[in-house]
């Protein structure tokens, strides 16, 4: 016997339609420009849903598909390719109900085969998704034996029941599952367009999406040009009718940009939002965003051998100044970071860390008694490089590591590279030490702490036993909030990263520009539920 659950949201859809589109206010006039110019720091690098792997490609790609559920303005779950679902009794089986009238931009229906065949895909070793993991983290039937090429992607617990009827079998319940429906990477795709295209399929007059936006231009991920889906099922309350992507790797430009007009969106350089705020109250905004910014250290066999001794990660770790980052650099409303996991996650207790307690002095004399343990010294000095991705905010930042490191007798070597040079570097443990951000994919702890999971992104290749077990304990637990708590310590205590700072992300938008979120800490947002009105 199933029940079925209608989300609350489902019931706003009845109560409060407007909620799910542009809803301007009774006493808000149209502008008759509707079109967002939205800043990129880099270049994207990929629209296929199951094959992105970051934050601004995401942004791209929820305009251009849609997934079962989406998120509100407050960042609750709202129906989105999916109008409601039901979960069995022991809560392993889930049904979801597709909106019968969703239509791919080329006309063709939506239908749960499409959703069948994006979750194969994406757990596919064929695809080379490093998102992979994500679908295992969900605890899909079979994910792990076909991510490990052990079955074959049809076996993955999922099905079309009918033309409307998708359903997904888990190998055990968790209560977060419905939550991670909103992840980009369980976005549908259309079977037949990207068998025809190939690699191909996501180049303009190629890409079918079902969502409120198509791809008219792309001019090598720098230039993106998206323009109102005229198929998309909401696409009578949708507003603004041309969204326009333009990546600039230096804020400062791109704040001089929005001066003059030209942006409707940016994140504002380091050091700059006070001075901002008060030139321009009703356009600098500091939201809470849920994003860890830190240092990855590569315990790969690439790595180097000094930071395979915790102590020498360690040593590391204490070093780093958080407070001069957040109150000297970034001054942006960032909080000093001791631990992984974002602060104000969703029903999680931030953990209290040792060092986290000591003093700066403290943590610098603690830093040089371990490396004087570990063997490094005036005679013997560490050296070792610092990597990052292009960005003035990115550079001042290491550039303060590299002195915080350098009073405790290390030498750090600087290296900068362009974003998709530097992910690739990522991905082939081509580092030192790795400037690192990891936003949520979803608004709960385990989005984070699966990171260190074997097996999970995991880019500087740590692995331990013990945290894997209580990432598995965790799965299952009633309440999980025990094993977080010591999956945390044990992060503090092997020190895989230097956690740095939380996000809080200081931006400017303009006053006629009205729908973005500023209370949902994933900051995912949906060009439909924007418009402009006239000044």
């Amino acid at each position: 016997m199933k029940k079925t659950l209608l989300l609350s949201a489902c019931l706003s859809l009845v109560l409060a339609a407007p909620s799910l589109a542009a809803s301007p206010k009774p006493d808000e006039k149209l502008a008759d420009n509707q079109t967002i110019n939205y800043w990129l720091l880099d270049a994207n690098k990929t629209k296929d849903p199951q094959k992105n792997s970051d934050v601004e490609g995401s942004h791209i790609a929820r305009q251009l598909f849609e997934g079962l559920f989406n998120q509100s303005y407050e960042g609750e779950l709202v129906p989105g390719a999916a109008l409601s679902y039901d979960v069995s009794d022991d809560k392993t089986v889930y049904t979801f109900h597709l909106r019968p009238e969703a239509k791919w931009s080329n006309g063709d229906p939506v239908t749960a085969d499409d959703f069948v065949y994006a979750w194969q895909r994406l757990a596919d070793p064929a695809t080379g998704s490093t998102y992979a993991w994500y679908e295992e983290l969900m605890n899909v039937k079979n994910s792990s034996e076909v991510i490990a090429g052990e079955m074959e992607p049809s076996e993955l617990g999922v099905k079309a029941v009918d033309e409307h009827t998708f359903e997904v079998t888990l190998n055990s319940p968790i209560p977060y599952f419905i939550k991670m429906t909103t992840h980009t990477s369980t976005f549908p795709v259309n079977k037949k367009v990207v068998e025809q295209y190939g690699d191909e399929w996501t180049l303009p007059g190629n890409l079918v999406g079902n969502g409120a936006y198509k791809l008219v231009d792309d001019k090598l991920g720098q230039d993106i040009t998206l323009e109102r889906n005229e198929n998309y099922w909401g696409n009578d309350d949708t507003v603004i009718d041309t969204i326009h992507f333009q990546a600039v790797n230096d804020k400062n430009q791109a704040l001089t940009r929005y001066l003059a007009g030209e942006f409707d969106y940016i994140e504002l350089p380091a050091g700059q939002f006070p001075r901002l705020k008060e030139e321009y109250p009703d356009q600098a905004h500091a939201v809470p965003r849920s994003c860890t910014y830190a240092f990855l250290f590569n315990l790969s066999d690439k790595g180097p051998e000094a930071l395979k001794d915790v102590r020498v990660r360690k040593a590391l770790s204490y070093a780093m100044n958080r407070d001069v980052v957040v109150n000297n650099i970034t001054r942006g409303g960032q909080k000093p970071a001791y631990s992984w996991t974002y602060y104000a996650t969703a029903d999680f207790t931030p953990p209290v860390t040792d060092y986290s307690q000591w003093t700066q002095d403290e943590r610098n004399e603690k830093a040089k008694e371990l490396l004087a343990e570990a063997g490094y010294g005036p005679d013997n000095p560490l050296n070792l490089t610092l990597s990052y991705n292009t960005s003035d905010d990115h550079k001042k930042i290491a550039i303060a590591a590299q002195q915080f490191w350098k009073a405790i007798g290390v030498n750090v070597t600087l290296n900068n590279t362009e974003w998709k040079v530097y992910l690739d570097d990522l991905k082939n443990h081509n580092f030192d030490i790795g400037r690192y951000a990891w936003c949520g994919d979803y608004d709960e702890a385990s989005t984070y702490l699966d990171y260190f999971r074997s097996g999970g992104m995991n880019y500087g290749g740590f692995t331990d036993p013990d945290y894997d077990a209580m990432m598995k304990a965790s799965l299952t637990a009633e309440n999980p909030a025990a094993d977080y708590d010591k999956a945390e310590q044990i992060l503090a205590e092997q020190m895989p990263l230097v956690p740095i700072y939380f996000y809080s992300t200081p931006v400017m938008v303009p006053e006629d520009v009205k729908g973005l979120p500023v209370e949902n800490v994933l900051q995912n947002w949906y060009g439909k539920d924007l418009y402009r009105v006239a000044e």
